[in-house]
């Protein structure tokens, strides 16, 4: 491979994912990095990268909804694979306002893929990101396998199980390399604060409130980044093309007690200045609309074939990530304040 297409790659896993293939990995192609820059989208999360690798890193700003657009990156670029993470991923937003998840995840992924069926003399692969709240929600025993039935219960989800299924079919129907990955939640590094984890760490260093939906009772399991990024690119490598992965963190916890265990961590990396325990601005909020109660994933396909377990347990994984936001304060303050939606809007337009 030697001209890999990553789609969304100044998002939160797109980001680590580049950093992960450039900086670690025995990867020597170019990496071509699509991203239309929403508001979760950050150039600036690969400065260094772009700077270091000049050769083998290139972004273009681009929108995969542009069926016209992304056939000529196909061709200037001569991709031969694409990893494709872009799509519009936070729940609550899906819920509001689904058209953008119907455009960007089910539109968008089709014109990809219909890119890489009219260059498959020369795609080797076309891997699809895809996540765990497909499968719908759990009881209190069980876990999500490679086999459960597909049951979406937000915009989001529903959206993600499209995308999914259209990638399924270009590999049946016209024989497009494809596999397929269905991870569960991820943490870590350049997570953009609207996700519960950098929102309880941000919201808890500046003393506001820890909002936690409902009871606080649900339980989803939690991949550390890296862990993810790790998979993505053995099963790159070495996963049979066709089939469908399961990647999970082996790690589930209550929302409450994942809160809990940020607000202990912070207190015992800074102290607050009242010197009260964090946990005293837990707040309980409004449930959401069809709130799924329990998210497991079962990993043991990906353990057998390829050798692959998680690296991070929640409570290291939890502890890299707090630290990481205390220790990149600057970062924190430009996409809190908006800054860097100036600075892309004035070199990207």
């Amino acid at each position: 491979m030697k001209n890999m297409l990553v789609t969304g790659g100044c998002g939160f896993i797109g980001t680590n994912f580049i950093r992960y293939l450039l900086k670690e990995s025995d990867f020597s192609g170019r990496v071509i990095n699509v991203d239309k820059l929403t508001y979760a989208g950050n150039p600036k999360n690969l400065f260094d990268i772009e700077r270091d690798f000049p050769d083998r890193y290139i972004f273009v700003k681009a929108d995969i909804c542009d069926r016209e657009g992304i056939a000529r990156i196909f061709n200037d670029y001569e991709i031969d694979a694409v990893c494709h993470f872009a799509a519009e991923s936070h729940v609550d937003r899906s819920i509001v306002s689904p058209d953008a998840f119907i455009q960007t995840n089910i539109i968008g992924t089709f014109n990809l893929l219909e890119s890489a069926k009219s260059n498959q003399y020369r795609v080797q692969l076309f891997y699809h990101i895809s996540t765990d709240e497909v499968f719908g929600s759990l009881g209190k025993e069980g876990f999500f396998t490679e086999e459960t039935p597909y049951r979406p219960n937000s915009p989001y989800s529903a959206s993600k199980a499209a995308s999914d299924h259209l990638v399924r079919a270009y590999y049946k129907t016209y024989g497009l390399p494809v596999i397929i990955s269905n991870c569960s939640n991820n943490y870590g590094p350049y997570q953009f604060p609207e996700k519960l984890i950098p929102l309880i760490i941000l919201n808890a260093l500046e003393g506001k409130p820890l909002p936690v939906y409902g009871d606080g009772r649900y339980v989803r399991d939690w991949l550390y980044v890296r862990d993810h990024c790790i998979a993505i690119w053995e099963l790159i490598k070495n996963g049979k093309t066709g089939n469908m992965y399961n990647i999970g963190g082996n790690n589930e916890v209550e929302n409450i007690d994942l809160v809990k265990m940020i607000c202990d961590i912070l207190d015992g990396l800074q102290k607050p200045k009242d010197n009260k325990s964090r946990r005293e601005l837990i707040a309980f909020v409004k449930d959401r609309p069809g709130h799924d109660r329990r998210y497991a994933i079962d990993s043991t396909k990906l353990k057998k074939d390829l050798g692959w377990v998680p690296d991070e347990s929640l409570k290291t994984g939890i502890h890299k990530t707090v630290k990481w936001y205390l220790d990149n304060q600057e970062w924190i303050g430009r996409v809190k304040s908006g800054e860097y939606r100036s600075w892309v809007k004035e070199h990207y337009g």
